[in-house]
């Protein structure tokens, strides 16, 4: 995990290191840069293996790669690389080779979460980021120059207004443009043999259904667990990330050792009691932060910052992820976490309003695709602030091709069948009844920080105040709660464009 730099057009290496010192978080253990033919490259590391720095160079292909992230398939695309041999011990720098070998279509076979630069004595350059979004990359383009970022806050001031996402899935190369090279979600079943479909509300779900989700999720999650740094798992006491932690701790035992396990909240709050119950169940070593409102609203406007983002459904809940990311960093470098399944198996409160198999299809297929600037940006901003790499096995590549094959009847919910109810059955036995049957809630709320935030960001701004700058961005402001978070937002990202930088939910 890292954070890179990349200028691509006129070389300006006092600029580039300059937007490198602002991503120290990112990489607190070394840094490097190279200049390319036309290219400058810069990387911060966060030692996860052992010779893990970078830019990585190929002398025989006369190419240089910068990365953030990790290749989990690594080991099995090694003979597609051609005869080659590795200087790191990186899963990235399979990249570096797979892009020698056989151009930028072949990212599409890596499994992992990425973004990433190479660029080749020869001009050659390319720009790429993974299906999902997983990990964060921003560019921006003046005049002949051509700029890359991890995250929005290494732009200087006047670069600003130029920056954008860059989209998941896509590659850059000066002469081709943006090309797809893969999509969030295939559009080929995972099976040859599609999965059948109930007859009947409340039917039992075949055991060749539970059989693959366990099959897949344990082996997403093996693979997770790769590197020589200490490996923990965050644990709010709810399905999704009981599961991870049950299949790590699981891991862990084989190995000779115990997982640690990672939980906040207010005093009596839900999640701290629920976390608890599953640690003891699964005998990890166990670490837990109360927090009062007042600790909350202090750390919130660091929370916008390392965020970058001002939707009030993401800034609540990611102060929960915020502090539960600075306690886990002081005991481990990596952290197993459940996001995902929620996108996967159908576990939103607002999807129960979806009565036809083909409009939630297409609506998980939406949140798949868009949580690149939503819920994974959580999960990688308010670890990597504190120099925490997250992991999210049910976002392997297998695991969603898995898990759209199953046909979204399955998935729909209603009073005779729970949310998320192919995961809950899947994991029978695995974890306590209460554990498997409790309701979905937001991280936010089941840590007791929702209420709290929203009541006093509201109490900060008059209604007169959110009619007089609600259209300062589009679509405009919804709530005064939302213009409080935006003003924070404002302050520290002068000139930004919220509409290419910033994403929204439907509702605040």
């Amino acid at each position: 995990m890292s954070g890179i730099i990349a200028s691509r057009g006129r070389i300006d290496p006092e600029q580039g290191e300059r937007m490198l010192d602002r991503l120290v978080h990112r990489g607190p253990d070394g840094s490097g840069s190279a200049v390319v033919g036309e290219s400058w490259l810069g990387h911060r590391w966060l030692a996860i293996v052992e010779d893990s720095q970078q830019p990585i160079r190929s002398e025989a292909a006369g190419l240089t790669l910068i990365a953030d992230g990790e290749v989990y398939n690594a080991a099995e695309l090694r003979d597609a690389c051609g005869d080659v041999a590795f200087a790191t011990r990186d899963t990235v720098e399979t990249a570096l080779h797979l892009y020698a070998t056989s151009g930028p279509e072949a990212f599409a076979e890596m499994d992992g979460q990425f973004a990433l630069v190479t660029a080749g004595d020869d001009g050659r350059f390319v720009a790429a980021r993974d299906p999902f979004g997983l990990k964060p990359l921003f560019w921006a383009r003046r005049d002949r120059q051509t700029l890359f970022a991890s995250e929005l806050s290494a732009y200087d001031e006047d670069w600003m207004p130029l920056a954008e996402f860059f989209p998941p899935g896509h590659y850059w190369t000066p002469q081709e443009g943006l090309v797809r090279f893969a999509y969030a979600v295939p559009d080929a079943p995972a099976m040859a043999t599609p999965f059948e479909r109930p007859e009947e509300e409340g039917d039992p779900i075949p055991e060749e259904i539970l059989e693959r989700v366990r099959k897949e999720l344990e082996e997403a999650a093996e693979q997770q667990m790769m590197g020589n740094a200490p490996i923990g798992a965050f644990l709010s006491g709810g399905l999704d990330s009981s599961v991870i932690a049950a299949l790590a701790a699981r891991w862990c035992e084989q190995c000779g050792q115990r997982l640690k396990t990672f939980a906040v909240g207010f005093e009596g709050a839900p999640d701290l009691a629920a976390a608890r119950v599953v640690a003891s169940h699964l005998g990890t070593d166990h670490y837990e932060k109360t927090y009062t409102a007042d600790e909350a609203l202090e750390v919130l406007p660091e929370v916008v910052l390392a965020l970058e983002n001002f939707d009030p459904s993401l800034v609540r809940s990611s102060v929960s992820n915020y502090i539960v990311a600075e306690l886990a960093a002081q005991h481990v470098k990596v952290v197993l976490c459940g996001e995902g399944a929620d996108e996967i198996f159908g576990g939103y409160h607002y999807l129960k309003e979806f009565d036809s198999e083909e409009a939630l299809h297409a609506e998980l297929v939406r949140g798949i695709e868009g949580g690149h600037n939503g819920g994974f940006q959580r999960v990688d901003r308010t670890t990597m602030i504190h120099s925490l790499q997250a992991r999210m096995p049910f976002m392997a590549r297998d695991n969603i091709a898995l898990g759209f094959a199953i046909p979204a009847a399955w998935k729909l919910a209603s009073d005779v069948m729970p949310e998320k109810h192919v995961l809950r059955e899947a994991f029978q036995g695995w974890l306590p009844h209460d554990i498997l049957s409790r309701k979905k809630a937001q991280f936010g709320e089941g840590s007791g920080a929702v209420d709290v935030l929203q009541e006093r960001m509201t109490e900060s701004v008059t209604e007169e105040e959110l009619q007089r700058e609600r259209d300062v961005v589009a679509p405009p402001l919804r709530t005064r709660e939302e213009l409080a978070y935006y003003r924070i937002f404002a302050e520290h990202f002068p000139g930004a464009q919220a509409e290419k930088v910033v994403g929204r939910f439907v509702t605040a």
